[in-house]
């Protein structure tokens, strides 16, 4: 396979180019053009669009900053993307893809996408404002999501009160549950209380009137107690349903660890959850096990380790079955909106053995440490293969070492890495390098695992950057590549020439004329080393569940 793969990108000598060396060319730290900007580091990079900008945050974040620039930093420049586009008459466009990225699940975070919803929801464009409200129940689909929204719209608030728009929204959110009643009691009763806001703080002052008997049974619950909801019961028999589930959360508090197997039929009968079991019966392994066979999918990833330490999880056990079974269905995945990254993390935290914070600690399962890397490439969207020829290029310099996507546990390099096996595991033929201020090639196939890369770069120098490593690689070793990908922070400096420069000598050299660069953004800053006047240059975000499709159309010229 290696060897078919090799005579298809090697370039015969009488079909390679002769081109005399230029003088005219600029090193990465000269200015080549004029639209080129300065980034981090010194080097000169192109400039990524206010649009592209704010897609990077959304998907991207800002948390624990970048290796150059602080967390301040770079939310400030974020927002003033936003700020920009909205005065500039484009606040409708960073709504519509703030509804984008949210219902579609781009991003593996909400935070990022909740902030800028609020900072359009308190500007002073009142198309931009009235579209920001509209969306809100689309956004915030869960108590965690609309509490932070109210922390955020305090932040970028003027005054201390709330608008007519915002109390109108925001009792539209509750209200819009009025098909569903249930589901409404089923969340208050779950997220209770985030971000220091609970349902009794909002409820009071959006001054919300329940447009039913069943949402106001709900609300006088949370907002006073359970005496007053049972208060309404006399009066309206239709909200019996509620009155049972409610009935049964109070039940489920009051259990003691005499009432475990009463507990378990709780759960049972009322589809209860964690966040309904009282905290002392929490190391119960058989409240665990009936919590197990119901769980969420999110729910279930994030507790793989405490079901653990239960042994719950052990070999060739039902809930291994169990698990592994739902890991690997792509349709359960997809519905649930389990995006890749928090996959990965939790990939990465599992096969630890340990949390993060605390003391809990476990035996590994290796099958559920398949199956969770497993399900990080199928939480992407499939695209069929393009059959082109593909260079893969990974950015290994110092710069790549900085946590991504606010995770302590996972580099950028980490997740470059992850993010180019996916391609790796679409497509037939590839090779991949490491690059810093020079290059390594790495023996990577199709079987390959997130584990046995990270193993083949562990001894590799994390220098400098040159992001034209990958062009000149081709060009050293004479190989035919119709596309090159790049994943990087774009904060290249070392170089004697630029990336985009790079690109057209391979082009000429090679003549493959419409040799492809699509780079890979891994920080949610501004810079690229794509060229934004060449058409076939073109610049994505890493982790955007999106991307797969966006590049593939690119290469086949669907764009």
């Amino acid at each position: 396979m290696d060897s078919i793969k090799d005579s298809k990108m090697q370039i015969d000598s009488e079909d390679f180019g002769s081109i005399q060396p230029r003088g005219d060319l600029k090193s990465q730290d000269e200015k080549m053009t004029y639209d080129q900007v300065m980034n981090s580091t010194g080097g000169f990079v192109y400039s990524v669009n206010d649009l592209m900008r704010v897609l990077r945050f959304l998907c991207l974040g800002t948390e624990g900053g970048s290796y150059y620039a602080k967390e301040p930093e770079l939310k400030r420049e974020n927002i003033q993307c936003i700020d920009r586009l909205i005065m500039n008459g484009r606040g409708s466009e960073v709504v519509n893809l703030i509804y984008t990225v949210s219902t579609e699940g781009r991003a593996c975070k909400q935070g990022p996408t909740l902030y800028a919803l609020a900072i359009c929801c308190r500007c002073n464009d009142s198309k931009t404002k009235t579209a920001a409200y509209k969306i809100l129940g689309s956004v915030c689909r869960i108590p965690t999501h609309l509490f932070e929204f109210v922390k955020y719209c305090e932040k970028e608030s003027s005054g201390t009160g709330w608008g007519r728009a915002h109390r109108v929204a925001i009792g539209k959110w509750y209200n819009g549950f009025s098909k569903d009643p249930k589901k409404l009691a089923y969340l208050v009763t779950k997220y209770q209380n985030r971000h220091s806001w609970s349902h009794r703080d909002v409820v009071r002052l959006a001054h919300i009137k329940p447009e039913d008997s069943k949402i106001d049974m709900i609300l006088k619950y949370v907002v006073k107690d359970m005496a007053s909801a049972n208060s309404m019961y006399s009066e309206d028999s239709s909200v019996v349903d509620v009155k049972a589930f409610l009935d049964g959360v109070e039940e489920a508090k009051k259990c003691t660890k005499s009432d475990i197997q009463k507990l378990r039929s709780l759960i049972v009968e009322h589809q209860l959850v964690r966040e309904h079991v009282p905290t002392g019966l929490l190391d119960s392994k058989e409240v665990w096990d009936t919590l197990l066979r119901l769980m969420p999918m999110m729910a279930m990833i994030r507790n793989l380790g405490k079901m653990s330490t239960l042994g719950l999880l052990d070999s060739k056990s039902f809930g291994e079955t169990l698990v592994v079974d739902k890991l690997t269905n792509e349709g359960l995945l997809k519905s649930a909106r389990i995006h890749p990254f928090s996959l990965l993390v939790a990939w990465n935290q599992y096969k630890a053995g340990r949390g993060s914070k605390g003391k809990l600690s476990w035996s590994v399962n290796d099958n559920i440490t398949k199956a969770l890397e497993e399900a990080f490439y199928k939480a992407f969207k499939n695209v069929p293969p393009t059959g082109k020829r593909y260079l893969l290029a990974v950015d290994v310099s110092g710069s790549m070492q900085t946590p991504v996507i606010g995770s302590s546990e996972i580099e950028a390099f980490e997740a470059s890495a992850a993010m180019m096996l996916l391609t790796a595991r679409t497509e037939d033929n590839f090779e991949v390098i490491a690059f810093s201020k020079g290059y390594t090639k790495l023996d990577i196939n199709k079987v390959d695992t997130l584990n046995t890369v990270l193993k083949k770069c562990s001894n590799l120098p994390f220098s400098g950057t040159d992001c034209s490593m990958p062009m000149l690689y081709a060009i050293d070793h004479k190989k035919k590549f119709d596309v090159f990908i790049v994943y990087t922070d774009s904060e290249t400096y070392h170089g004697k020439m630029h990336p985009s420069e790079a690109l057209k000598q391979y082009r000429e050299y090679a003549k493959i004329h419409d040799a492809r660069l699509i780079v890979v953004g891994m920080v949610s800053n501004g810079f690229s080393i794509a060229d934004p006047n060449d058409p076939f240059m073109m610049d994505v975000v890493g982790f955007d569940t999106e991307a797969p499709k966006a590049m593939s159309n690119f290469v086949m010229g669907k764009f």
